[in-house]
């Protein structure tokens, strides 16, 4: 026998966050999700129940002389998985405006209370990391991949509302495109070389970006990118996630154009969407974060040149522990003094010094320094890396020639300077950086799912 197409299947279920944002007094209703909390009394109990679909919890209310029997209620533990069906009501208790009269339980999984490793409300986030299976179903780490989540939506709308086209770059790559050497190569079992020739996982999509930028003038990449940085910094892992714009017809002025009105759209939409987590952040993570933030990108964001920082840096007054020399690497606690004291918000630091930047930044006259630009924000640092990309063949075949890199795995970067090169640039920013920024989480081992760091590949 045959089912009859034309029969509507129920909905599986109502998301919580669905149900509360229209709600409907006394509308029968059936919710799907794990118990975060247990009261049990002699006349009334109380289930706290969350599906994921918004930070607060749905209190499920059952009595002893209500259609449920109160020893099912008795038996759900903290942790288990339920379904439930009842009646929305509008609440008396303190904390939530609805609750729902529960008619019917359904534990779907049980979970053991002494087992379960998600005990108490302040679990520190060191002991969350070896529970990144878990870690997703405390109010902390859902909220961050709630707004993880929006903030890669109003990544790809900014620039789809834009006419950009989104590229899928590879993930092995033939070459190093930052010239830093930290790679993880690809062999196969037997530590051969898969494709005959050396590969690497990819720093960076930026190189096999540009050949698109050539053809369709405005393209984006977005995705994992890998370091084999023996780094154990808050700030640092070996696999995180880059979105990289390029467009042609370009020069630096345009670059920091768009990464200004990037950060700033998406910063906002964020802020909008996901009004409930950002103010969870707000009181309990990183206090004054969203307005901190908020308040900065929304005013134009200063531009200076590395001299200009570097004079600054040298003037203030602050013992700095790295010096502030021209030539010097602008270190962490430089970047944070501009951005939070200097400037008190966002600012783009341009024109570093040739050495300290990638070989395919445009060269000045002098060649002393290069159209590059970083974006430093309070609180963190650096967030974007950008520059005006060499469009002279010459020039670009001197650079690497100067600096004693192979030609042969950038044939085909250079003849894209061959046939029609135009003045083109880009940025790189660091999607967990970005994250982080908005939330105020501290180390970026908790703005990634599975974080991958030296001698840590778990999960």
């Amino acid at each position: 026998m045959t089912s009859d197409p034309t029969t509507a299947r129920s909905p599986r279920r109502t998301p919580i966050a669905a149900l509360l944002a229209n709600p409907s007094p006394d509308a029968e209703v059936e919710i799907t999700g794990w118990v975060r909390n247990k009261r049990v009394g002699k006349n009334i109990a109380f289930l706290e129940v969350n599906d994921g679909s918004r930070l607060a919890n749905l209190q499920l209310v059952v009595k002893p002389d209500g259609p449920v029997d109160f020893s099912e209620v008795e038996a759900v533990d903290k942790g288990a998985a339920v379904r439930a069906r009842g009646t929305l009501v509008e609440s008396k208790g303190k904390g939530q405006s609805w609750e729902v009269a529960v008619t019917s339980i359904e534990v779907v999984g049980t979970c053991d209370p002494e087992a379960y490793p998600i005990q108490t409300k302040r679990t520190s986030f060191e002991f969350l990391r070896t529970q990144a299976h878990l870690r997703p179903r405390t109010r902390t780490f859902a909220a961050t991949f709630r707004v993880r989540n929006a903030l890669a939506h109003a990544v790809h709308r900014f620039f789809q509302d834009r006419g950009f086209l989104w590229i899928h770059t590879p993930i092995i790559a033939a070459s190093d495109c930052e010239g830093g050497g930290e790679l993880f190569r690809v062999t196969d079992l037997e530590g051969k070389d898969f494709f005959g020739n050396p590969s690497y996982l990819t720093v960076s999509g930026q190189l096999n970006v540009e050949p698109f930028a050539s053809a369709y003038t405005d393209v984006y990449t977005f995705g994992p990118t890998f370091r084999a940085e023996n780094s154990n910094t808050a700030r640092h892992a070996a696999e995180f996630w880059m979105i990289e714009p390029e467009i042609a017809f370009a020069d630096l002025g345009d670059v920091m154009d768009l990464a200004e009105d990037f950060v700033r759209t998406i910063t906002n939409e964020v802020h909008e969407r996901c009004a409930e987590d950002m103010a969870f952040f707000d009181k309990w993570i990183e206090k004054g974060v969203l307005s901190q933030v908020a308040e900065t990108v929304n005013k134009p964001f200063a531009r200076m040149t590395y001299t200009e920082a570097m004079e600054k840096l040298s003037a203030s007054g602050r013992s700095f522990e790295h010096p502030t020399n021209w030539g010097d690497p602008l270190q962490t606690e430089h970047e944070r003094w501009l951005a939070e004291e200097y400037v008190e918000g966002p600012v783009f630091v341009t024109d570093y010094p040739t050495e300290q930047k990638a070989f395919y930044m445009r060269l000045s006259e002098d060649r002393r320094t290069v159209a590059a630009t970083d974006l430093l924000v309070p609180r963190l640092g650096e967030i974007i890396g950008g520059s005006q990309r060499e469009e002279r063949l010459d020039v670009l075949e001197s650079e690497l020639e100067r600096r004693g890199m192979e030609t042969a795995p950038y044939w085909w970067y250079l003849e894209l300077r061959r046939f029609g090169s135009t003045p083109h640039g880009g940025f790189g920013l660091g999607f967990e950086r970005m994250l982080m920024y908005l939330t105020g989480v501290s180390n970026i081992r908790d703005a990634i799912p599975y974080p991958r760091t030296p001698g840590q590949a778990g999960f």
